[in-house]
């Protein structure tokens, strides 16, 4: 923001005002909660989120100084199930997304696949794109995801969702838009992968590893006392 645009203390005063009502709010929601999904609760917490980051910049905004605390946003989080209690179909919906790590690689194994196909005609197999029509017509998605580095493909985050239905969808109903209809009140289970989640284990491990720095003191130690005598194998 300009200086002209800058936040003014009052109105630091009144967000944080704000993320106290909503505190409220969210433990009066939980302590009447009338079940693990109760949409009371998910409300009070989106409410909370959204309290907690206006704050959160104007605070910065003002003051140049940050909340100790991070609530995830609601767009970060499933709403409450609201499904049918016992499913007659379900669908599973899943992306995976991949860079083109070595374009020659690809274009390779394209190639094999066409010579193997023995079909007349224009190749396919000349460009990135006609290779990946080729490489996904030929293997399942499951089977290159399991050999994506032969296809010269890197991983990229992947998510599967499972969606709960009371009748299975009839036949090509939804083809022409298959992800426009998802309603995240009918996910049953959802699984991600991303390299964003080993980034934080190894932040935490990093944190923990040799918090007092143990490890140089003894390095130390070692080197000031190159004369120790060397432990004997044979001592009982």
């Amino acid at each position: 923001m300009s200086d002209a645009a800058q936040s003014t203390a009052a109105e630091v005063r009144a967000a944080a005002e704000a993320v106290k009502t909503a505190l409220d709010r969210h433990l009066a929601a939980v302590e009447r909660r009338s079940g693990e999904d109760d949409p009371a609760v998910y409300e009070a917490f989106n409410q909370l989120a959204a309290a907690a980051e206006v704050y959160d910049e104007l605070l910065y905004d003002r003051y140049d100084e940050v909340t100790p605390f991070e609530i995830p946003g609601a767009e970060d989080a499933l709403p409450p199930y609201a499904g049918p209690e016992e499913p007659n179909a379900l669908s599973v919906l899943i992306r995976r997304d991949y860079a083109v790590a070595e374009p020659q690689r690809l274009l390779a194994q394209a190639q094999r696949i066409e010579a193997a196909e023995d079909e007349d005609g224009a190749p396919a197999s000349g460009t990135v794109h006609g290779a990946l029509g080729l490489l996904f017509g030929e293997f399942e998605p499951d089977e290159i995801a399991s050999r994506h580095k032969e296809f010269g493909l890197e991983e990229g985050d992947s998510t599967l969702w499972v969606t709960a239905a009371d009748e299975p969808a009839e036949p090509g109903e939804w083809l022409e838009a298959p992800f426009e209809q998802v309603d995240p009140q009918q996910v049953v289970c959802r699984f991600d992968v991303s390299a964003v989640f080993d980034d934080e284990i190894d932040d935490v491990d990093d944190d923990d590893e040799d918090p007092d720095g143990l490890a140089d003191e003894l390095d130390g130690d070692l080197d000031d006392d190159e004369d120790l005598e060397p432990l004997d194998a044979d001592r009982r």
